[in-house]
C-alpha cells in the first residue's frame, strides 16, 4: 500500500500541481487512489505478491474524461462488473468506485484524460492459486495523449480464441496484446489487428473494427470473440452499424473502415498492412463520427 497524502484540505491541491506539472516519462499518473484514498503517484505500490503482478490475475476499464467527467461510467462499472464476475474477483461496492473515480478526478485537476480503474486478485501465494486478503483496487488518470487522425494497422499471424474462458472479458493478461502491438509497430503501423480461429475479422489490441462492406458499416459480432467495447456498443446504438461475420480479408478490401475505443473514439483506417484504403475518411464514417460526436456533446452518462 502507497502512502496516503496527507492534508486533504490545505495540501492536495498545490501538491497534484506540482505533479501535473512533471514532465517524467516513468510518473505519467497525476492521481492514484489505491484501496480506500489518495496516494502519493510517486510512491504508489502493491504487493510483490499480488496476483495481478504475479499472473495477470484482474480486470480493468479505461475511460475518456471529457471536461472533468468521466464518459460513460455507468457503462464502463458494468463492464467491469461483468468481468470481475468472469474471473470470480469480489467488486467493490458501486459506491466505492464512484467515489474513488470522483477522488481521483478531482485531485488530479485535468480536463480531458485518461481515467483508469484496475481490480487484481489481490495478495496471493506465488502459483496460480488466489489468496485469501482479498483484492486490490487501483484507480489512476493521467494526461491523454492524442491519437493520430487516422491509424495504420497491421494484422498479425496469432488469433484471437474466441472459446478462451477470458473471451469477452477487458483482464490484465496483456502480453499477448503487447507482443502484437510490437509486431505492428515493427510493421510501420500504430495497431495490430487480430483475426480469431475461425479466420474471421476480430478485433485490435485495444480497439473493436467497423469496416464499409457492399454500402454498410459492418462490426464483428460478439461471438467473434471480441471485446464488448463501451464505444462498439453506442455505435451501434447511435450510427448506421449492424453486426456480422467477416473474413479477415475483408478489412483490407474494404473501401473504408475505423476503429472505436474510449480513447480514440472514431479513427478512421488509413491503410491495411501498408496497403492504403481507398477511402479515409469515407463518407459513412464521417456520418459516424459525426452522429458520435453529437452524442458526446448531449450525453456525458449515456
Amino acid at each position: 500500500m502507497a502512502e496516503p497524502i496527507s492534508g486533504q484540505d490545505s495540501g492536495l491541491a498545490p501538491y497534484h500541481r506540482r505533479i501535473v506539472a512533471r514532465t517524467d516519462p516513468v510518473l505519467p499518473a497525476a492521481a492514484v487512489w489505491i484501496d480506500g484514498g489518495l496516494v502519493d503517484p510517486a510512491r504508489a505500490k502493491v504487493s510483490a505478491f499480488d496476483h495481478g503482478l504475479t499472473v495477470g490475475d484482474g480486470v480493468f476499464e479505461t475511460l475518456r474524461v471529457y471536461g472533468g467527467v468521466p464518459f460513460a461510467l455507468r457503462r464502463h462499472l458494468d463492464r467491469l462488473g461483468a468481468s470481475a464476475a468472469g474471473l470470480g474477483l469480489a467488486l467493490p461496492a458501486r459506491s466505492v468506485l464512484e467515489g474513488a473515480v470522483a477522488e481521483v478526478l478531482e485531485a488530479a485537476g485535468l480536463s480531458d484524460a485518461r481515467l483508469r480503474l484496475t481490480l487484481t486478485g489481490g495478495p496471493a501465494p506465488l502459483g496460480s492459486g488466489r489468496g485469501t486478503a482479498g483484492t486490490t483496487l487501483i484507480v489512476a488518470a493521467a494526461t491523454l495523449e492524442p491519437f493520430p487522425p487516422a491509424a495504420a494497422v497491421a494484422t498479425v499471424p496469432w488469433p484471437r480464441n474466441e472459446r478462451s474462458p477470458l473471451s469477452g472479458y477487458k483482464t490484465t493478461s496483456y502480453a499477448e496484446n503487447v507482443v502484437a502491438l510490437l509486431h505492428a509497430q515493427g510493421a510501420g503501423a500504430g495497431e495490430a489487428i487480430f483475426a480469431n480461429t475461425r479466420g474471421e475479422l476480430c478485433e485490435g489490441t485495444g480497439s473493436n473494427v467497423v469496416v464499409a462492406r457492399e454500402g454498410r458499416l459492418v462490426t464483428p459480432p460478439r461471438s467473434s470473440g471480441c471485446l464488448a467495447g463501451v464505444t462498439r456498443a453506442l455505435v451501434l446504438e447511435v450510427c448506421d452499424v449492424v453486426e456480422g461475420v467477416l473474413a479477415l480479408r475483408a478489412l483490407a478490401d474494404a473501401d473504408e473502415a475505423f476503429l472505436t475505443s474510449s480513447t480514440r473514439e472514431i479513427q478512421p483506417i488509413a491503410s491495411v498492412d501498408g496497403r492504403p484504403l481507398p477511402n479515409c475518411p469515407g463518407p459513412l464514417t464521417k456520418a459516424a463520427r459525426e452522429a458520435f460526436a453529437l452524442l458526446v456533446a448531449n450525453d456525458l452518462d449515456p
